[in-house]
């Protein structure tokens, strides 16, 4: 259960969170969509759904995360948004450990491109698991902390800003 937090720096704090996810999200899902078959390609390099299938998988994904990204940039549905950003993540983070565990080297394509590396990643791997921790980290206290600033969850809410 979402704890409400009341002090003003926390919620602060969680909108910042809030437009840094939107940021990252947006970003990425834009990257993707603007060139779904190099999404495609990025999501078969990781040998985890079909090749037919990683071109659709890609799509999907881009266009998800940029979802994700417009209803945290407005504040709509904050804690059930941060709640699958979380999920999303945590697949994110397995899918690259397991790329990494049977020793595939490739780019994670999180922001577009991707695909194999003639060179070993294990740095490039270490780098996007801390990046995705920090990520997973933003959206639990958004599902952790009230409504925040210029959210429309405080206007749906009839909550005045803190």
């Amino acid at each position: 259960m979402a704890v409400t937090v009341t002090h003003p720096g926390w919620r602060w704090t969680a909108a910042a969170a809030r437009l840094l996810l939107a940021g990252v999200f947006g970003y990425a899902g834009l990257a993707k969509l603007g060139d779904v078959q190099v999404a495609g390609r990025t999501v078969a390099a990781y040998q985890i759904v079909p090749v037919g299938s990683a071109e659709v998988v890609g799509a999907m994904l881009a266009t998800v995360e940029v979802a994700i990204a417009l209803m945290l940039l407005v504040g709509f549905a904050v804690r059930i948004t941060a709640a699958v950003t979380a999920v999303l993540v945590i697949i994110y983070v397995v899918a690259i450990v397991s790329v990494w565990v049977r020793g595939l080297s490739i780019d994670c394509g999180c922001f577009g491109g991707g695909g194999e590396l003639s060179g070993g990643a294990q740095w490039g791997y270490v780098v996007d698991i801390a990046r995705d921790v920090g990520l997973l980290a933003a959206a639990v206290l958004l599902i952790r902390v009230a409504p925040t600033p210029y959210a429309l969850d405080r206007w749906v809410l009839g909550m005045k800003e803190a």
